[in-house]
């Protein structure tokens, strides 16, 4: 590599080091190109590895244990009350980030790509030039941008200061256990970071713009998990917006706006989950042919091509779902795109999963979905107060639910809430993509007693014959 005020030249540059970039760089590599990829951080991984899924799967697994360990004595298991070490909880997830990201530069290394900490700006459609690196530019036959999305402020406020106001950058950091915490935002975010402060002994204030938790997933999905939070939270204000946010001394006065005017209330902390926006303002795109749309996301094909023939945009700097497997898939198909491979990003079933407690996940077209664009279905609903795994587990609490074409059965959807329903989804993924009919679930044998028989089990209603239900009972 060519070091100093010089360039270097490689067919492929991947801007960005999450998910998206070296999955994108990883195939690229595979496929014999030469590849660079620049990011400012010191190690691969993105927001997802460093800020992001991997940190809060660490501490909602901790939050899980301690949930266990205050209700184990129901099954006559009894444990003293837990003693919580924040500084040892953050060194556990930092040394679980760490050993990915290590894993990650390995496998970079081990495929021949440069890694390059630096950060990059277009100087044309076929040149960045580098910041904060050991080289100033890099030429390159095609790029792929994999800059990623960050967390959005409230009007007003913003992120830093004291740090009394925080995204979920900072909340990960555990900076303090705080008392009372301000959760502003009832999407997947708010409700898992809550999660695990509540778990750790805050009293959680959620407030929510909308009139309900996770708005766009189905009503019967969120319910268990509502009825959970009512019991794990302090409080939760739906129709609630926030006037305004300021830092104090020892806290953050917080002013929400109700229907019945403006309440001014004083947290310790402030946890800030409205959305995100893409990384995309200061790549110096004006260079090149790449268009964005209004609000800053890039705008590509079904190749994942730009505007622009020689750049690829993947991941949350497109849109969409925002999701970390989204972002590999799409990376895969522009590094096979750049490498003259004829593929297409064309996923029917796209996973989700919220890692509360209950999980909620889903795949396919929702049932909301179908109603407003006036689909005929049929919606299968199993729940699990019929299941004997969810029994033995107190999980009883969670439903299976499936969406069908009304005609010839045809799976459209799956939607689960409960226990390990990030597993569980992969069999829903599956039958959407293969265009399964709800006769092939309940026909293909799943072993009792288990939680992956709840969708066979869901399927067998369709064709009116369920095992654990009455046939015809409404669920």
């Amino acid at each position: 590599m060519v070091m100093g005020d010089m360039e270097m030249k490689v067919d492929l540059l991947v801007i960005g080091s999450g998910p998206g970039g070296y999955g994108a760089a990883f195939r690229g590599a595979d496929l014999g190109l030469d590849v660079a990829m620049v990011d400012p951080r010191r190690h691969p991984g993105g927001v997802c590895l460093h800020e992001g899924c991997i940190p809060s799967k660490t501490y909602l697994h901790v939050a899980e244990l301690l949930e266990e360990s205050r209700v184990a004595h129901k099954m006559g298991i009894h444990f003293s009350r837990p003693e919580i070490n924040p500084g040892e909880v953050l060194s556990w997830k930092n040394h679980i980030v760490d050993d990915m990201a290590d894993g990650l530069v390995s496998l970079a290394e081990s495929r021949g790509i440069q890694l390059i900490r630096g950060t990059a700006h277009f100087e044309s459609s076929t040149g960045v030039r580098l910041q904060g690196a050991e080289i100033s530019r890099i030429r390159f036959n095609q790029c792929i941008i994999a800059t990623g999305s960050q967390a959005v402020s409230l009007p007003g406020s913003s992120f830093g200061g004291t740090g009394r106001i925080m995204s979920s950058r900072e909340a990960l950091e555990l900076p303090d256990i705080p008392a009372d915490l301000l959760v502003v935002g009832g999407g997947y975010a708010g409700l898992e970071l809550g999660t695990i402060y509540a778990a750790l002994g805050s009293r959680i204030h959620l407030v929510e713009q909308d009139n309900r938790l996770m708005s766009g997933v189905d009503k019967d999905l969120v319910a268990p998990l509502q009825r959970r939070l009512k019991q794990l939270f302090s409080k939760i204000d739906l129709h609630t917006g926030v006037a305004g946010l300021q830092e104090s001394e020892n806290g953050v006065i917080a002013r929400l706006e109700k229907q019945g005017g403006i309440e001014t209330l004083h947290f310790d902390r402030a946890l800030v989950a409205v959305g995100r926006r893409p990384v995309s303002a200061d790549l110096g795109l004006e260079n090149t042919k790449v268009a964005t749309d209004d609000r800053g996301f890039i705008r590509t094909d079904d190749q994942m091509r730009t505007m622009d023939n020689t750049i690829f945009a993947v991941g949350d700097v497109c849109g969409g779902m925002m999701l970390a497997h989204t972002a590999i898939r799409q990376g895969r198909v522009a590094a096979e795109a750049a490498a003259g491979k004829s593929v297409a990003y064309d996923v029917r079933a796209v996973p989700a999963v919220v890692y509360t407690d209950p999980q909620i996940a889903w795949c396919g077209l929702t049932e909301e979905e179908a109603g407003a664009c006036d689909i005929a279905v049929s919606i299968l609903r199993f729940p699990w107060k019929y299941s004997g795994r969810a029994a033995t587990l107190d999980s009883t609490a969670g439903i299976t639910k499936i969406i069908t074409d009304r005609q010839d059965g045809r799976v459209l959807g799956v939607g689960i809430c409960g226990r390990n329903a990030e597993g569980l989804i992969g069999e829903g993924v599956l039958a959407v993509e293969m265009g399964a009919l709800a006769e092939d679930l309940a026909l293909s044998l799943h072993p009792h007693p288990t939680l992956s028989e709840n969708l066979g089990e869901a399927a067998e209603i369709f064709l009116g014959s369920p095992t654990h239900l009455l046939p015809g009972k409404k669920a």
